[in-house]
């Protein structure tokens, strides 16, 4: 390994007793003394985890890699890999640091080089990770306030990522003489993530048990906040990318008891008792709109809960009770993204304050989905970003068998972080019991649709995508990608699927802009693109398509874009309960009684009142009336068994059935 300071790795090497006729250690270590430091921050905003501030002691000195472990070093290991370096433009030379490492990898080589010197080698504890990188200061990083510029690798919220040199100690060393410790590549740590407790602590080792793994340190291609010396990440164990490596501590396992798992009350307060749908029924016109789903957290109850509150999802549950996610953050683009949830329990009228409901922390975890199978499991699909962004997505899948009380861990499904992986509301399950889920493309706003699909119930999944480039979306042409991106995907009698999006719009007879339809006859690998006979829309809003329980089709979207949408493109018409005839603006329900061809039968969702609303999201304030409903928003709808069907949009809960939807003289 050449390290850039030699001097120091000198000193090194000095400090071991070793002498220049023996072999030295495949890792070279220095020695971390024992002490007590204040471990964590002000825990402000996102970074709430890092809160309490609490002392530990670290009673005994321990070993610690200078620097990151190298693909040479990690290929004595498991020459394979080699065949990894240089994978996404990232970690070609032989001193450059290891990537595409998971949890169990990091684990696996330090046994194997514990067994090769016969000394315990393994991964730090948090604790550990951050007394060392810290070498005794208090400061945002060891070396002051901000991160100086030698150590900086593209530090920006970068959705493509730049390809930046990983080779490990070409920056001054801490004052301990580690390198890397702000930045190059996030670090594994051996710890359960969970929260800090607020009592002094002496070789701390996390938790018993739990669904994320620390990691520390922070990476190239991302903001310099992420690297400060407090900052806590961590990943789902089996996860791996361009951005996580790890180092090695030379020392025997600390004794100290893991702090035991912090059971979740609300789980106790689920009801398990079936609901009794037909009755519940309701065959008369049923309307009401404008109820609030997204609310604040309780106080004190630690949730986050950020300024911006959209995409969401909604699936019903066998006890009767709707549950609903979205996510909260300030930023689309930042790694505080979380996904929160609410739930509607069986005959209340109020929806719940807003709880954690999914988040691997520090990760972007744009896209996510909702869906009940009719059979007791609930199926929950999100993407999990490397970094922030949405351009690198895997997709994870958790089910729950007890009405949403609890999940099963999460479960990487798509392990690549990639396009094709931003996950959209509305996944379906066809005639062959296949679960179809849709996903965006790609990144942009015209990078169409995907589709994943599994055939045993979630275990296994395909994406059909034959790898060719975007098509020309066009009438009669055809493609590997749905025409718009947050498509809604159903499956037509025929077996074929159709799917409708948002963007890529294609010219009808009359010159006007449509809807993109697309029609697949081979379950997802090819489709066909039609103009629709519906308005397009565009940013800000998301449609929702699904077969409802009676057999036609629902589709409920926007008239148009409120000012992106030409005025000729945006007409469409609506017959009131008592005849009249109306133009109107914004969200709308429509049905088609012939598999997607017309959608005669439409009302606008709005009760005539005229009324000032905020519906939160990119939408904010708007004003209702008899003609004008709301102008944006992102939607998922789901209907429950007994023909209730509860639409979600970014702030607004609808609820409406087939009767009211056909309350209106043709």
């Amino acid at each position: 390994m050449q390290i850039k300071y030699p001097l120091l790795a000198l000193v090194v090497c000095a400090s071991t007793g070793l002498h220049a006729q023996q072999q030295e250690p495949l890792i070279p270590t220095v020695e971390i003394p024992a002490g007590s430091f204040y471990m964590g921050g002000s825990g402000i905003g996102e970074n709430y985890d890092e809160a309490p501030m609490h002392r530990v002691t670290i009673s005994r000195p321990f070993r610690m890699g200078i620097t990151e472990v190298t693909n040479a070093q990690y290929e004595q290991f498991r020459p394979e890999h080699k065949a990894l370096r240089g994978k996404r433009g990232f970690s070609s030379g032989d001193d450059e640091a290891v990537v595409f490492v998971s949890y169990d990898d990091a684990v696996a080589f330090c046994r194997w080089l514990s067994e090769r010197e016969g000394k315990t080698y393994r991964l730090p504890t948090e604790a550990e990770w951050e007394y060392a990188c810290r070498a005794g200061t208090l400061y945002n990083f060891y070396m002051g306030d901000k991160l100086l510029k030698p150590y900086m690798k593209n530090q920006e919220v970068a959705t493509t990522l730049k390809q930046v040199s990983l080779q490990v100690g070409q920056t001054p060393a801490n004052p301990w003489g580690l390198y890397d410790m702000s930045g190059n590549v996030e670090e594994w740590c051996a710890d359960w993530y969970g929260p800090y407790m607020p009592s002094a602590q002496t070789d701390p080792v996390g938790y018993a048990d739990g669904l994320y793994r620390v990691t520390r340190g922070g990476s190239h291609n991302t903001p310099t906040q992420y690297l400060r010396s407090g900052n806590r990440s961590a990943m789902i164990p089996e996860d791996k990318f361009v951005h996580v490596g790890f180092r090695v501590v030379q020392a025997d396992y600390p004794t100290t008891e893991p702090l035991p798992v912090i059971p979740d009350t609300y789980a106790y307060t689920v009801s398990h008792e079936p609901c009794d749908w037909e009755a519940q029924r309701v065959d008369t016109p049923v309307f009401d709109p404008y109820i609030v789903y997204v609310k604040e957290p309780a106080p004190g109850s630690g949730t986050p809960f950020y300024s911006h509150n959209h995409q969401p999802a909604i699936t019903w549950c066998p006890n009767g009770d709707l549950l609903a996610i979205w996510f909260s953050t300030n930023d689309e683009k930042g790694r505080e993204l979380t996904v929160l949830s609410s739930r509607l329990r069986r005959g209340s009228t109020e929806w719940e304050p807003a709880r954690l409901f999914f988040k691997v922390p520090d990760r972007n975890m744009t896209g996510s989905a909702l869906f009940h199978d009719g059979n007791g499991t609930l199926y929950h699909i999100n993407g999990v970003e490397a970094l922030g962004g949405w351009k690198n997505l895997a997709m994870t899948l958790r089910t729950s068998t007890d009405n949403g009380a609890t999940w099963t861990r999460p479960r990487i499904i798509a392990p690549e972080h990639t396009l094709r992986h931003q996950v959209i509301a509305g996944t379906m399950m066809t005639r062959e019991g296949w679960l179809v889920q849709a996903c965006d493309a790609g990144s942009g706003g015209s990078d169409g649709a995907a589709v994943h699909i599994s055939k045993d119930k979630g275990q296994t999944w395909t994406d059909p995508w034959d790898g060719k480039p975007l098509p020309t979306f066009a009438e009669g042409a055809t493609g590997s990608t749905i025409a718009g991106i947050h498509a809604g995907v159903v499956q037509l009698n025929d077996g074929r699927l159709m799917a409708l999006g948002r963007n890529n719009n294609i010219k009808d007879k009359e010159g006007r802009l449509r809807m993109p339809m697309s029609l697949s006859d081979d379950m997802g690998k090819t489709w066909t693109y039609h103009a629709s006979e519906l308005p397009p829309i565009d940013g800000g809003q998301r449609l929702v398509l699904m077969r409802l329980n009676e057999g036609p089709l629902l589709l409920v979207s926007f008239t148009g874009h409120p000012f992106r949408t030409s005025d000729r493109d945006s007409e469409l018409w609506f017959t009131a309960p008592d005849g009249h005839r109306f133009r109107g603006h914004g969200l709308y329900a429509a049905v088609s009684y012939d598999e997607g061809k017309t959608w005669d039968t439409r009302r606008l969702l709005t009760d005539g009142r005229r009324q000032l609303l905020n519906a939160g999201a990119w939408t904010q304030w708007f004003e209702a009336d008899a003609t004008h409903a709301e102008p944006r928003g992102y939607l998922a709808a789901t209907q429950t068994p007994d023909g209730m069907i509860h639409l979600v949009s970014s702030r607004f809960y609808y609820r409406f059935n087939l009767a009211w939807l056909e309350a209106v003289k043709k």
